[in-house]
């Protein structure tokens, strides 16, 4: 399937769907009462979350048949589940994820605070542990925000830009672009802290700043010298050592809420704008200036079933002055969630200039909301280091996937997706929470 046929497929769903609204419209006026009662029922079913069923009804039912349905107030925040995957770069994975979310004041105001961690090894000596919250305080005064990361890892790299052909006569060059999408393995110990807090100066309107110091260490690939793989070219360019760096900087932000839920929004905005400044002087290998910004839109497309929801998400990166490490520079998956570009490896697409726009049509299937469904797609454009700038062209990722209701309390579903992308890229994702 083509990314115009994926386009076109998502077009006649929504088609569908406002033929279907449209037939039910014309109602005669002898029922227009029955008809408004049952959707006034179905409404309230789609509200009322003890209505709805989650994966802790079905381990009730399966351990404690006849016990009485527990209620909201008893209900956990916390979700834990395996996470097991297998690939050729890192071998066979096992670890855990967990996720938790609470309120933290009783009102309707304060949003809900989350937060996430995931501890993996795998078979071939890899380790991943990260810890990332998101906190509003009661009535929104503060939202801070932050994450910790540590690991042993292996990185796929398929060197600078958006996969276009080489067409120069550098040598240095084309192994910096990798034309072929040939795969260096970068193995290093990489540590990260992020801390950042926001004031809310307006109403869903907050101000922040923080700082972020990611260190890596060791780092090895085939060849780290002789401009034989793309990141020992970047650094012989860029003036970087070969076997570590610092990128340690000032974080300053402006960011809007209105969305209901982090975990998995039916309505509202979630905007970021912000600016990072690294610096010598903290301990950054260099000096440089980075613009991110982060927007995402979610329409509920029916109030009988407020969860079936079109979102849109567009997030970028990029540098305004001085030089980014290699494996700093932002590219697929390097959200602060590492979600985006479904359909492609890790940072497959990086640049100094980055931009990742994605839509995704969500859907329930069961009417208990215990299943749901997602269409999605996603087009990424980058610049690279021979002249072509961002927004030139696009590489297309697209999939489908299906949502399972672990905690209806906090919204929050394990999500199964299945994605594509070009130059022969697929592979299944597995995590808990939306990607956006």
């Amino acid at each position: 399937m083509n990314f115009r046929k994926f386009l076109l497929s998502i077009l006649l769903v929504f088609i569908c769907g406002l033929t279907y609204a449209q037939v039910r419209a014309s109602v005669d006026s002898a029922k227009i009462d029955s008809a408004h009662s049952k959707a006034i029922r179905k409404k309230n079913v789609s509200y009322d979350i003890n209505k709805q069923y989650d994966f802790g009804d079905l381990t009730r039912n399966l351990l404690h048949p006849h016990k009485k349905a527990d209620t909201l107030k008893k209900r956990s925040g916390i979700i834990v589940v395996p996470n097991v995957s297998a690939n050729p770069t890192i071998g066979e994975q096992l670890g855990i994820k967990a996720v938790a979310g609470k309120r933290l004041a009783n009102d309707s105001i304060t949003y809900l605070s989350v937060a996430a961690t995931s501890a993996a090894v795998t078979t071939k000596g890899i380790i991943n542990f990260y810890l990332n919250h998101n906190i509003f305080t009661p009535g929104n005064k503060y939202n801070i925000q932050g994450n910790i990361s540590v690991s042993k890892s292996v990185l796929p790299d398929y060197g600078l830009g958006i996969g276009l052909p080489y067409t120069g006569s550098n040598a240095a060059d084309k192994i910096l672009a990798d034309p072929t999408r040939q795969p260096y393995s970068i193995h290093s110990y990489y540590f990260d802290l992020k801390e950042k807090v926001y004031k809310e100066v307006a109403k869903d309107l907050f101000l922040g700043a923080g700082l972020d110091f990611a260190v890596r260490r060791d780092i090895t690939s085939k060849d780290t010298v002789n401009n034989a793989t793309p990141i020992s070219v970047y650094n012989n360019q860029h003036g970087f050592p070969q076997n570590h760096y610092s990128s340690d900087g000032f974080l300053f932000d402006a960011e809007y809420v209105t969305r209901d839920n982090p975990n998995r929004a039916y309505k509202g905005i979630y905007a970021d704008v912000g600016v990072r400044i690294n610096q010598t002087w903290i301990g950054s290998t260099k000096n440089a200036v980075q613009v991110n910004s982060d927007f995402r839109k979610y329409f509920s497309l029916s109030d009988t079933y407020p969860e079936e929801v079109l979102a849109f998400w567009n997030w970028g990166s990029y540098l305004v002055s001085g030089n980014v490490p290699y494996l700093e520079l932002p590219g697929t998956a390097k959200d602060g969630t590492y979600r985006s570009g479904r359909g492609y490896t890790a940072q497959y697409f990086k640049g100094t200039e980055y931009n990742d726009t994605e839509a995704e049509y969500r859907f329930p299937i069961l009417a208990n909301k215990f299943i749901s469904g997602v269409l999605f797609g996603n087009l990424q454009t980058v610049n690279d280091e021979h002249g072509d700038k961002i927004f030139q062209q696009f590489q297309p990722g697209y999939g489908a996937g299906l949502r399972v209701l672990f905690n209806k309390a906090t919204r929050t579903n394990l999500a199964l997706d299945y994605a594509f992308g070009k130059f022969g890229n697929k592979g299944f994702f597995l995590n808990l929470n939306e990607a956006f």
